[in-house]
Parts: structure tokens; C-alpha cells; sequence
């Protein structure tokens, strides 16, 4: 056992008098120590509860012969941080998360880890600490919030920022607002649709790394406990099986985690987690096989903002493993792979069947025969740029425009507000990115503000920044290079063509290669944004949204 080096033998006595400190017993340090790494505070909705969950998880992890010991992990609520200052420092944190929880493990000999995340970068910072610690460890999220319900329809948070948008277009009054206000959020969970926090808790899944029903169990039901208390218990077996993190995330698992998210239509953000997932896992995720994934794999599901379904259907409908026995009929996965059950993808999934065909559409009757996600590219994204195809409309499948060119998401947002977008328009949001932002934040204010003021079925959004999970629309966001290293969205000018073709996987700027040439030889680097800080430190290291926005060793 790794923890023999804190607790065994005479040299040891100094580190056991401090586990006595802790009023450890005697049969405590003789047992394999389990840290359960929480993400428990008191200013995220989604984490409000972890205090119950990593309790239950404790409980599980006593009943089967070990000794739970608790450490933290930071939390930003994207929500909350959304459209000020504080959106730079949301995407930053997962590295923070992942470095601080590799600390906590190593420094003291923990044998295995439970992790206990939920929102938008909890869920990849300790993933990514998984694959780097590689002990035996296993994944039980807090779960989603319920839908909302206003005037007699299910919502939720999407619906409230687009709530403010309708207010500015004047279409809605004060009082509804507030009446969104109050009910779009009713409980504790992460966000009631396939945002980022719901896809990634469902690709933990899909991974193999958690078990059946931790993306889709509802925050406030009792079944979350108990999957809790199975996870303690089952990180257990899998120290005793000695089965790993690396074990279990290979690239066939990575291949199963991009089928899946094209058939749940997925956040845009995973396109950016699973790279850096996969990176500390010593896989090497090119986002070139997403569209060759997506061409063969068909979307299942339209939960919001895609569509007016939501987690809690997804859940009664059979969850992410009954989404994966659809997928299996076709022979779309690899189902040979180990998972923390200690048994295949097979054996999970072989007896979860599709309860509810209007949730999870039957595999020969898809939403779409390609997936929820497209990468585009062009001489305006020369690396990659990336769109929720599944929330986009039919009309903006294929769209060109003149750009409105900001430099920031707050003029955008101006002039969204003052009506100076109009129908056609391609509004491009630059410096924004890894390094411009720093932090590349997300868009949700301007996309929301679009689609609220009935301009979502007309005008598309660029940007070298990205997209909550709640955004959708004609949403292209990750292109790169960015726009603060001399990348082509840097060089567009207003009342330049865009074109965009998202059935052939195009993001271009109408103009010529000399054009193109001339402009960057006029280019100058911009001051950075943030100067001092942790923020500065990371717009040195980070690299760009095509490679997970990862920092370079």
C-alpha cells in the first residue's frame, strides 16, 4: 500500500503521532487510506450539496474496509462568474483543481481517491488529476438541478439569460422576468440542461470512469445517495483489483467518450476537456477524428437548449447507458474496455434499455444522422473552430454575412442591446481567447441576448472565446489560432463576408489570400489584457482552444 510510507514501520512514528492528532484510531491506519476529494462550498448551486454526497461516499468507503479522509477542491460557478471579470477566472480553474488535487494525493500517500465534482471545471480538473495520480479512483458528481417551470413549461437557466435579452428587445415585461428570476432554478444541481457540467458528469460515464446514472440522477433525489455510498464501496474493489485511471482511459475510451457526446449533442466545452482528459492520460486526442466520429454516429438527443427536454427526462428515460445500448446496436463503440465497476462496457450497459423514444431517439430514428458537434475549418480557422450543430437551426446551417467586428464581449453586448445587429449579421467576438481574454471566457450574454431578442434564426456568432453549454444558435466558437497571437479572425474587418457551411465543416472570411497577407503584415500583438496575477501567469503558459487550451509544460 502507497500509505505503508506514512503509517507502517518505526521511521513512521512521527507521521502517526499526527494521524493520532487527527484521532485516528489504530484500526484506521492499518486500513488503506481513501481520499474523497470534495468540491463542497457554499456559493455554487451545484456543490451546496456535496456535504451530504461525500458523506454517504465516507459511509461507503467504512463499510468496505477503508479509511475515508476528506481534502477539497476549488469551485467557480460559471453562472455567477458570467459576463464580467470573474468569467476569465472559470476556464483557469480546472488546471488549478487538477495541480492542487495532485498535490493533496501525492504529499500524502493516499492508496485510492473518490472524486466528488459537479460543475463545469470540477468534473475535467479531476479527471485530469486522475489520469496524472493514477491510483484506483472513481467519480460520483452531485448531480443535476430539476427543470424549472414557468407558465406551466419546463426551463431553466438558458431560458433566464434569453429572458433578458427578450426584456431589451422589449417583449417581456419586468414582472415576467422576475417570475423567470424565481422559478428557473429550483433546486441545488448543476444546470437542468446538457450544459457543460451535465456533459462532462455524463462522459465521465461514457468514459468508464463513473458509475451508471452519476450524469443523470437528479441533485435532490435519495438514488444520488446511494450511488454515492456504491461508489465508496467501490473504489474498494477497484484498490484491491488494483485497477487504474490509465487502466480504464485509453484511447478506445476516449473514441467511446466522442461517439457518445455526439449522440447526448453535447457542450462545445468538451471539445476542450476531453483533449486535456486525454493529454494527462498519455493520449494524444487530435479533434480532426471528431468529425469522422460525428459523420457516422447519430444524435440522440435534444435536451435543452437543444431541445424541451431535460436531465431529469434523460435520467427516467434510462441514462447515458441506455444512450450507449442505442449506440451498440449499430456496433458504434468499443465495449471490450474495463471500467470501475470492474466489468466491460458490455456488461454495463447490455440490460439498459431505451424507456422513452421521445428523450432518447431510437438509433434508426435520430434527430440527425451526424452527431451534435462539428469542427469547422477555413482560412478564418485554419486549426479549428467548433459548433453545438444539434442547437443550431436549419436555416443557419448555411449562412453568410457581413461581420460586426468587437474586441471585447462587453461592446458586443452594446450592441446586441442597442439594436445595432440586424438580421444577416455575423457578430465576431476576438481577443477573448486563451491567452487574449486571458481565460477564454464564455459567450453566453451576447448568444443569449441574440437569440432573446428573436435574432437566433438569423444571426451567427464568432469567436476565438467559447460557449457556455447553455448557448445555442449558429455558435461558433474555439477558433483558432486566436486573435492574440496574429490568428485570421484577428485580421477580419467590419463588413467582411464570412461564410459558413457547417454541413461541409467551413468557417472562411471572403477575401484573398494577398488581402489576407497584407493584413497580417500589418498586424501588432495587443498589450495583454491582465498583467499581474495568476491570469498572467496563465496567458503564458496556456496554448490554444484546438489543443484543450492545456499549458505547456
Amino acid at each position: 500500500m502507497r500509505s505503508d510510507s506514512v503509517t507502517k514501520g518505526m521511521q513512521q512514528a512521527p507521521h502517526r503521532s499526527l494521524f493520532n492528532a487527527l484521532g485516528l484510531t489504530k484500526e484506521e491506519m492499518e486500513r488503506p487510506l481513501v481520499g474523497i476529494v470534495s468540491s463542497y462550498n457554499e456559493i455554487v448551486p451545484g456543490h451546496m450539496n456535496l456535504d451530504k454526497i461525500v458523506n454517504a461516499v465516507k459511509l461507503g468507503v467504512s463499510m468496505a474496509g477503508g479509511t475515508p479522509i476528506v481534502f477539497p477542491a476549488i469551485a467557480v460557478c460559471d453562472g455567477i462568474a458570467m459576463g464580467h471579470l470573474g468569467m476569465k477566472y472559470s476556464l483557469v480553474t480546472r488546471d488549478l483543481i487538477a495541480d492542487s488535487t495532485e498535490c493533496m494525493a501525492m504529499a500524502h500517500a493516499f492508496d485510492a481517491l473518490v472524486m466528488v465534482p459537479n460543475c463545469d471545471k470540477n468534473v475535467p480538473g479531476l479527471l485530469m488529476a486522475a489520469a496524472r495520480v493514477n491510483i484506483p479512483t472513481v467519480f460520483v458528481s452531485g448531480g443535476p438541478m430539476l427543470a424549472g417551470h414557468v407558465k406551466g413549461k419546463k426551463t431553466s437557466l438558458s431560458s433566464m439569460f434569453e429572458a433578458v435579452g427578450a426584456y431589451a428587445a422589449g417583449n417581456m415585461s419586468e414582472e415576467d422576468v422576475l417570475e423567470y428570476e424565481n422559478k428557473a432554478c429550483p433546486t441545488c444541481g448543476s444546470c437542468s440542461g446538457m450544459y457543460t457540467a451535465n456533459s462532462m458528469n455524463c462522459l465521465t460515464e461514457a468514459l468508464g470512469m463513473g458509475l451508471g446514472g452519476n450524469g443523470t440522477i437528479p441533485a435532490v433525489y435519495s438514488e444520488r445517495i446511494k450511488l454515492a455510498k456504491h461508489a465508496g464501496m467501490q473504489v474498494m474493489e477497484m484498490l484491491e483489483k488494483n485497477i487504474c485511471p490509465r487502466d480504464i482511459m485509453t484511447e478506445k475510451a476516449f473514441m467511446n467518450a466522442l461517439t457518445i457526446d455526439m449522440a447526448l449533442g453535447c457542450s462545445t466545452n468538451s471539445m476542450l476537456h476531453l483533449p486535456a482528459i486525454a493529454h494527462e492520460a498519455g493520449v494524444e486526442l487530435n479533434m480532426d477524428i471528431a468529425n469522422e466520429i460525428s459523420a457516422k454516429t447519430p444524435n440522440l438527443c435534444h435536451l435543452a437548449p437543444a431541445g424541451h427536454t431535460y436531465m431529469e427526462d434523460l435520467n427516467e428515460a434510462g441514462g447515458v447507458f441506455a444512450v450507449m445500448n442505442e449506440l451498440n446496436k449499430k456496433g458504434l463503440l468499443y465495449t471490450d474496455l474495463i471500467t470501475v465497476t470492474g466489468k466491460t462496457v458490455l456488461e454495463n450497459i447490455k440490460n439498459c434499455v431505451n424507456k422513452d423514444p421521445e428523450v432518447i431517439r431510437p438509433i434508426d430514428d435520430p434527430y440527425s444522422v451526424t452527431g451534435g458537434i462539428a469542427v469547422l475549418k477555413g482560412n478564418l480557422a485554419p486549426d479549428s473552430g467548433v459548433v453545438k450543430r444539434s442547437a443550431v437551426v436549419p436555416e443557419m446551417m448555411i449562412h453568410s454575412g457581413p461581420a460586426r467586428v468587437y474586441d471585447c464581449e462587453e461592446d458586443a453586448i452594446d450592441a446586441i442591446k442597442s439594436g445595432k445587429i440586424v438580421k444577416g449579421d455575423v457578430v465576431v467576438i476576438r481577443y477573448e481567447g486563451p491567452k487574449g481574454g486571458p481565460g477564454m471566457r464564455e459567450m453566453l450574454n451576447p448568444t443569449s441576448a441574440i437569440a432573446g431578442m428573436g435574432l437566433g434564426s438569423s444571426v451567427a456568432l464568432i469567436t476565438d472565446g467559447r460557449f457556455s453549454g447553455a448557448s445555442r444558435g449558429a455558435s461558433i466558437g474555439h477558433v483558432s489560432p486566436e486573435a492574440a497571437v496574429g490568428g485570421p479572425i484577428a485580421l477580419v474587418e467590419e463588413g467582411d463576408i464570412i461564410e459558413i457551411n457547417i454541413p461541409e465543416n467551413k468557417l472562411n472570411v471572403r477575401i484573398s489570400e494577398e488581402e489576407m497577407a497584407k493584413r497580417k503584415a500589418n498586424w501588432q500583438p495587443r498589450e495583454p489584457k491582465v498583467k499581474t496575477g495568476y491570469l498572467a501567469r496563465y496567458a503564458k503558459m496556456v496554448t490554444s482552444g484546438n489543443r484543450g487550451a492545456i499549458l505547456e509544460k
